[in-house]
């Protein structure tokens, strides 16, 4: 019998399933050790990637002191002889004399000797042409490192870059960053049973996962292209592989859906055996979810992918996005591993014996509440249409009113922020 058709039955036995929050770690740890290479990049390339190195500044922010208003840059006592005027972008000579201003815009650099700013709504002229008027207490300027001093770190590595970021980094001289790129992903839908189109009847169902997964994956901040969506593959040990290797060409991580468990038509598992994978999870003790796994391949030349395998009940499988890609993602980008914000509960919810539940919830942010939705079937979508997160409910406890649990919050657009 040829490696190409090896049957379930000659597999390594599946282990025990991993604790939930132990998968998280080891997945993470899995893709920081596979982080992918840093690269320069000009600024106006940057969005979307990640800091590789701290950012820091190349001079004192402001680099010279900076008027904040518009008005008479004076000298000593008034009233002032006007003797020129500042504008943004010039190198002023020296204010030398007491009794002298220049007009002054905001952002002009203010010359040395100026010992205040007279704001210009608050000055008037005398009969004699000269400025007249009551500087304030506070000086009305920025004084050089007020924001930062020259070599301050400003944002560690791992910071996603955003246009924010962009503009700090230009503001402090750079013109290129060091970054990683985002991860490319892509999905293989698995199922002879799946519809692509229309509604569902006849013994075969609307395939919800093949538009959905790309859509959450570009959320963790993957690049996915319509041809890196490919499916459903055929159910056969020969299908499932070439279609592995055909996606692994390219991706850093592929995605696929179904076939997680060891059905008669379930070839994931022997697929990843003729392609000489090593589970980094086989099975996760959580509720729904179960069968899910993330497996690593290694070429010769060091280069590492991985092969996400998310059951094939639709809130199951976003149960999986959340719990191994979105920490395997933020190793891969050299990104902190993501921190579970809290909320109290507001109604009960049960738990699963020794497994972990992920409980779908809709999230009262002014109150800090947590509130169970209706329609959790591992099959259905509706209450994930309606959802901000999943309650986590760990093992051998329930979810009691009041309780304070963590939440996994769902992947938002880059720039939302949900908490």
């Amino acid at each position: 019998m040829s490696t190409e058709t090896a049957s379930a039955a000659e597999q390594v036995a599946v282990p025990p399933p991993a604790g939930w929050a132990e998968a998280r770690s080891r997945v993470y740890a899995a893709g920081l050790a596979a982080a992918l290479p840093a690269v320069r990049r000009p600024l106006a390339d940057a969005d979307g990637h990640t800091l590789a190195e701290p950012l820091a500044t190349r001079t004192d922010l402001p680099a010279f002191p900076t008027s904040s208003v518009d008005g008479w840059a004076v000298r000593g006592d008034g009233p002032w002889r006007i003797v020129g005027r500042v504008l943004a972008g010039g190198d002023p000579p020296p204010l030398a004399e007491d009794g002298t201003t220049v007009e002054i815009a905001t952002g002009a650099m203010v010359p040395e000797g100026v010992t205040a700013i007279v704001r210009v709504e608050e000055s008037t002229r005398t009969a004699d042409g000269r400025v007249a008027g009551a500087p304030r207490r506070d000086p009305e300027w920025r004084r050089p490192g007020e924001e930062a001093y020259s070599g301050e770190e400003l944002l560690p590595a791992g910071t996603p870059v955003d246009p924010a970021l962009i503009g700090l980094a230009a503001s402090c001289g750079h013109d290129t960053l060091l970054v990683r790129r985002p991860p490319r992903a892509a999905l293989l839908v698995f199922g002879d049973e799946l519809l692509t189109a229309g509604p569902p009847g006849a013994g075969r169902v609307r395939d919800a996962l093949g538009p959905a997964v790309p859509a959450w994956l570009r959320r963790y901040g993957c690049q996915v292209r319509p041809a890196d969506v490919v499916g459903p593959v055929a159910d056969t040990l020969p299908a499932h592989v070439a279609a592995l290797r055909a996606a692994l060409a390219t991706a850093d991580l592929v995605c696929t859906t179904g076939g997680t468990m060891h059905g008669p038509v379930d070839h994931l598992h022997p697929a990843l055996a003729v392609l000489g994978a090593d589970y980094v999870v086989n099975t996760v003790a959580v509720r729904p979810g179960f069968p899910m796994l993330l497996a690593r391949l290694a070429d010769p030349d060091g280069r590492v992918r991985f092969v996400a395998g998310l059951p094939g009940n639709p809130q199951s499988a976003i149960i999986a996005l959340v719990s191994l890609v979105a920490p395997l993602l933020a190793g891969l980008q050299g990104r902190p591993m993501p921190a579970l914000p809290h909320a109290t509960l507001a109604e009960p919810v049960p738990g699963r014996g020794g497994f972990t539940h992920l409980a779908l919830v809709r999230l009262d942010r002014a109150a800090g509440t947590a509130h169970p939705v209706r329609h959790v079937g591992s099959a259905m979508l509706r209450g994930l249409a309606g959802a901000d997160g999943f309650a986590v409910i760990r093992p051998g406890t329930s979810g009691e009113p009041g309780a304070r649990v963590p939440v996994v919050p769902l992947p938002l657009l880059p720039g939302e922020r949900s908490w």
